[in-house]
């Protein structure tokens, strides 16, 4: 069955994530079962799965409908059978929550207290806007520093976009692109597999890999067996490592909130509001498919609602 699974993900060329918690899902789903397999079981069986989730689990509502996609996507496209109608499963409460969101000061110090090694990512993703899978997966190409555009290729909901490059990142990332063709040089020489390659360009192109535009902006230091391929590639630096360093951060420059790769999303969305920046152009930098996800970082201002002085301090 996993064959079946990741065999029919990878025809489809979805990202190697997707195709882990795909299988996951479906091997949790048989395990809830009794182990039955899923040509036993039905839309009957969904439902109570994913109701057990939300009751007994109290998974987020993103993570009940990463399931219920999985489950969708194990019987349509590999089952090859039709499930009719899934509603009536429970859902779990969208709590309404405002993002966590530095201010100005705040950023800087974070920023300052990112070692050497993280702080051009790090800025980068307070400066673009962009998330965290989106910084790390830059390829060469898709920078652009005479005109000052990042290109995020295949963002949430698979769309390509372009935001903005910092003027303060181009000198460093100037710097930083020769290290990494010197390493790009040496693993030409060693013989290494050239980087992954998005969708089916792989087998249009198969020499892309290995040419200086489609290498990594961030590369990984060291390299590793691409688990599609068992080849050994050189992959881009670990989101681990990076949380772990911003995480860090934060506490030597004494922030008392959450600090995330996202946290830095939220506050680059906030702060260009803050500016005058309209709603509109926000979405498109942020690449909201919808403009209500984007106007959440209104509520976070100090204006106008909170602009309203408290009567505590007129006394």
């Amino acid at each position: 069955m996993e064959d079946l699974v990741r065999g029919a993900i990878r025809r489809r060329h979805f990202s190697i994530h997707t195709e882990s918690a795909y299988w996951d899902w479906a091997r949790r789903f048989v395990l809830f079962h009794g182990k039955r397999h899923p040509r036993e079981l039905g839309a009957p069986d969904i439902r109570s799965f994913l109701t057990h989730l939300a009751r007994e689990r109290g998974v987020s509502a993103s993570t009940q409908r990463q399931a219920l996609n999985a489950l969708i996507f194990l019987y349509r496209e590999v089952l090859d059978q039709d499930l009719g109608d899934l509603s009536g499963f429970e859902r779990p409460r969208r709590p309404a929550r405002l993002p966590d969101v530095l201010t100005r000061d705040e950023t800087r110090r974070l920023l300052d207290q990112l070692p050497p090694a993280w702080h051009l990512p790090g800025t980068l993703l307070y400066g673009s806007g962009m998330r965290l899978a989106e910084c790390l997966r830059l390829r060469v190409k898709d920078v652009d520093l005479e005109r000052r555009i990042l290109t995020v290729r295949e963002g949430k909901g698979r769309k390509d976009r372009v935001t903005p490059l910092p003027q303060a990142c181009v000198a460093p990332l100037a710097a930083h692109l020769p290290r990494v063709r010197e390493l790009w040089r040496r693993d030409r020489a060693d013989g290494l597999a050239g980087v992954f390659l998005p969708n089916a360009f792989g087998a249009k192109d198969p020499s892309a890999g290995a040419r200086w535009e489609w290498q990594w902006v961030f590369p990984s230091a060291h390299p590793s067996v691409d688990p599609r391929s068992d080849l050994p590639r050189r992959h881009h630096v670990s989101p681990d490592a990076l949380q772990r360093a911003l995480r860090a951060a934060a506490g030597l420059a004494g922030i008392a909130k959450r600090v995330s790769p996202h946290v830095l999303r939220h506050s680059f969305a906030t702060h260009l509001l803050e500016r005058g920046t309209d709603i509109r152009t926000i979405q498109e930098l942020l690449g909201h498919k919808d403009v209500s996800t984007t106007m959440i970082y209104s509520h976070v201002l100090n204006r106008p609602g909170l602009g309203v002085q408290s009567p505590l301090d007129s006394l």
